[in-house]
């Protein structure tokens, strides 16, 4: 029997540039992906509200994974058997993360005791955060809707003592274009329990995993094939080095559409 085909992807220098949040140079992996009905699976360090708004740009219907795997978001009725789960808003909740008025406080506590000068964006305006991330205010005010995690930055210079003390709370933290602090939940463990469930329904399920940051390094690990996106600068992260790892020649969405085809079997 055939495997049936999932990807799960990352948003933010992977499918979407990193700077214009344009997916435009993916369009023909896409629209092969779509012509194929193979499920595409955001799995983003973007809150429930940002990736709504994708999905509705790509036309998405399919599970999403927010905030580094806080949660994981079924549409109801999607799988033919019932998901346990909080009912929202049209979906089925799988929750792995922290509340994030939980989040905030540990990282305030930590930051004070330790005297440390970081941001989160739980800190800043809408202003604020559209002007460090490129994004318009209206975006911004949806990358504050968090529920899971709480990215942010080091003011005074990079200080490695805020991730031990994280660390040494029981939390975790992780690293995309930002910092991130959260419970012990991470994107790896949500595409597990994602995958239980494609193969719940579908019997055997092959993963595609397309990811470029620190932060997606538990996924790829998951997946069956991984596949390293190269970062504008030419490089690709180096501390994400795993067995059967694709690494791309092109860039963010340019280099998703050149692995997307080529594992497909189309690439020219």
């Amino acid at each position: 029997m055939t495997a049936s085909l999932i990807i799960i992807t990352d948003l933010d220098g992977t499918l979407l540039h990193p700077k214009t949040y344009s997916f435009a140079e993916a369009q023909p992996a896409l629209h092969l992906v779509q012509e194929r009905g193979i499920p595409l699976i955001l799995c983003s360090s973007k809150t429930r509200a940002e990736l709504e708004v994708c999905r509705d740009r790509l036309g998405n219907q399919h599970p999403f994974i927010s905030e580094n795997g806080g949660g994981i978001f079924i549409p109801e009725g999607y799988f033919p058997f019932p998901v346990e789960g909080e009912k929202c808003n049209g979906y089925r909740v799988i929750t792995l993360g922290l509340p994030y008025a939980d989040i905030r406080a540990h990282f305030a506590r930590i930051r004070n005791e330790l005297g440390i000068n970081a941001t989160g964006f739980g800190d800043m305006t809408p202003d604020e955060v559209a002007a460090l991330t490129g994004l318009t205010r209206d975006e911004a005010v949806l990358a504050q809707r968090r529920e899971f995690d709480e990215p942010f930055i080091f003011n005074g210079g990079y200080d490695e003592r805020l991730l031990q003390a994280i660390e040494a709370a029981g939390l975790r933290w992780t690293q995309g274009r930002f910092f991130h602090i959260m419970g012990k939940h991470h994107k790896g463990a949500a595409a597990h329990i994602l995958r239980s469930l494609f193969e719940r329904s579908l019997g055997s399920v092959s993963m595609i995993g397309l990811g470029d940051s620190l932060n997606d390094l538990p996924f790829l690990l998951e997946v069956d094939t991984p596949v390293l996106i190269r970062r504008e600068d030419g490089s690709h992260d180096p501390r994400i080095n795993i067995p059967g790892l694709y690494r791309t020649n092109k860039a963010g969405p340019a280099g998703w559409n050149e692995a997307v085809l080529k594992l497909l079997g189309t690439d020219t």
